[in-house]
């Protein structure tokens, strides 16, 4: 046997690992207890089910745990977050009511200030589709930040780059759908157009149609039933292709009979009289089809909220909220918002963007007074901590037979932690260290935030990925949390306005007190 010391020995939280029980032990564990043993006192409970309270997971909902006036916050702020997101459909309008936001509570662009000092608030947009927010702490950025980071995009369908034209007489729109979506889901339903073009001057012109009462909207069509017997033997994959999304845009004519494309020139008449554009200027132009209409109370009980976009922006929203809201954190909070992750996270808005590093950096070096290689990647980003703030898929009953009943989240049960994502193997994953994981469990815990674990699916069926990988390359330590979400991707999802107020009040904790 080595002299050598054990390598648990100068590790405090360490256990010496045994090699296994003796069976007088084990025997001594497992001894039959007297039945005939009387509980003391009423609700006493027995040596087993002191045990099974003591040594089992249990994940219960917390309508249990929260009292009326907790259930009355949580419903107050997810009407917030309904105003906001109606608000909110695209990255870009994400961003500018995000500004908007910050710029009201005393945040400063980061470009303007020339030192940081504890208290300071400073933000970077990020080419108007990204967003970096911090509120500087009273500890040295050599101690490491805090982070949360959430995605903005959401899966819809954009324009080609030359989308107009007419067939049976008809105005129409080609279209490229963005992101993971079923196609079939976004036919026959109300649809609305959001964006900017650029005039021929330079001009920039906002883009929205559809929201509003008195708006018109727009409409992938579908085939009538009485002539779908090809299609219905399709697969659900090809039932809708992508060269099938065409929007419906027009129907009127230019009235003059000798001109040719008469309802492709009365569609182009409107958008120039609308927006001042040409059809070339399509050509450059971001508009993106999303679904219209507001977000929605859900349920007899409006226990829950049926919107477009909850991925991810229902743990962006409270991700920007409770770094917002820091005066005086210890450790500097972070908020990073980016775009591109429904397609890779690439780009220059996306999380591998040097764009998000840079803001780490020069906030290191504004706080400390100079810029160090060593010190900013060993210490600031060797310290840093950061959750990555994305959505799971929350329990379907109607649909039990993909997922793991035992490791999947629940709606209801509070905030999500998922050590690793991916898909298969893990493929593509990022996974928390087991020490890192146990803290923030233990943060947790001592709050009472109602948490819960779970993976997409069974590890044959699917699954998914978040920013958390890249955050990870830099050097942090980053865990995957957020809200339980149904219909995933689809024009309408659904989450539960628990877990939304939750994932805040998770979010809150950690920049404060991790």
């Amino acid at each position: 046997m080595s002299d050598k010391p054990s390598v648990y020995s100068s590790r405090d939280q360490h256990i010496q690992a045994k090699g296994g029980l003796d069976n007088e032990r084990i025997n001594e564990l497992l001894a039959p207890q007297d039945e005939g043993e009387e509980k003391e006192g009423p609700g006493a409970k027995s040596q087993a089910e002191q045990l099974k309270g003591d040594l089992f997971a249990e994940w219960p909902t917390s309508w249990d745990s929260y009292s009326a006036e907790g259930v009355d916050k949580a419903y107050a702020f997810a009407d917030n977050y309904k105003v906001f997101l109606d608000s909110a459909k695209t990255e870009r309008e994400f961003i500018n009511e995000s500004i908007a936001y910050l710029d009201g509570l005393g945040f400063k662009d980061l470009g303007t200030v020339e030192t940081l000092k504890p208290g300071d608030k400073v933000y970077r947009n990020i080419s108007k589709k990204g967003l970096m927010a911090a509120v500087i702490g009273t500890q040295p950025a050599t101690d490491g930040y805090n982070i949360l980071g959430a995605h903005i995009d959401s899966p819809r369908v954009d324009l080609k780059p030359n989308p107009l034209y007419q067939d049976g007489e008809l105005a129409l729109w080609k279209t490229h759908y963005y992101g993971g979506i079923k196609k079939y889901q976004w036919t026959t339903i109300p649809l609305a157009l959001h964006g900017v073009a650029v005039q021929k001057d330079g001009t920039v012109v906002d883009i929205s149609i559809g929201e509003n009462d008195e708006d018109p909207i727009f409409m992938f069509t579908d085939l009538l039933i009485h002539l779908s017997k090809d299609q219905m033997g399709k697969t659900a994959r090809e039932v809708i292709s992508g060269e099938e999304l065409n929007l419906l845009i027009g129907g009127r004519p230019y009235p003059d009979k000798a001109v040719s494309d008469r309802f492709k020139l009365a569609a182009m008449i409107m958008l120039n009289e609308l927006y001042g554009i040409t059809e070339k200027d399509l050509v450059s132009a971001e508009i993106q089809i999303v679904p219209a209409g507001k977000a929605r109370d859900l349920g007899f009980d409006r226990s829950m909220v049926a919107a477009y976009g909850h991925d991810d922006r229902v743990c962006a929203y409270p991700a920007l909220v409770a770094v917002a809201e820091q005066e005086n954190p210890s450790r500097t909070a972070i908020v990073m918002l980016s775009d591109k992750e429904e397609v890779g996270s690439t780009g220059l808005t996306g999380a591998r963007s040097d764009a998000y590093s840079g803001f780490f950096a020069e906030v290191y070096a504004k706080q400390n007074g100079s810029y160090d290689q060593i010190d900013y990647q060993a210490k600031v980003l060797g310290r840093s901590t950061m959750l990555s703030a994305d959505v799971t898929n929350g329990y379907d009953p109607t649909f039990a037979g993909v997922v793991d009943s035992r490791n999947n989240a629940y709606m209801g049960r509070g905030i999500n932690l998922a050590k690793y994502t991916g898909h298969g193997g893990k493929s593509g994953a990022s996974e928390a260290s087991s020490e890192f994981y146990a803290r923030v469990i233990r943060l947790f815990e001592a709050n009472g935030i109602s948490w819960q674990t779970g993976e997409i699916g069974k590890v044959d069926q699917g699954g998914g990925g978040t920013i958390c990988l890249f955050a990870a390359e830099l050097g942090m330590n980053v865990l995957d949390c957020g809200v339980p979400v149904l219909n995933m991707h689809a024009p309408y999802e659904v989450i539960n306005k628990l877990d939304l107020y939750t994932t805040y009040q998770a979010y809150k904790v950690f920049v404060e007190q991790m």
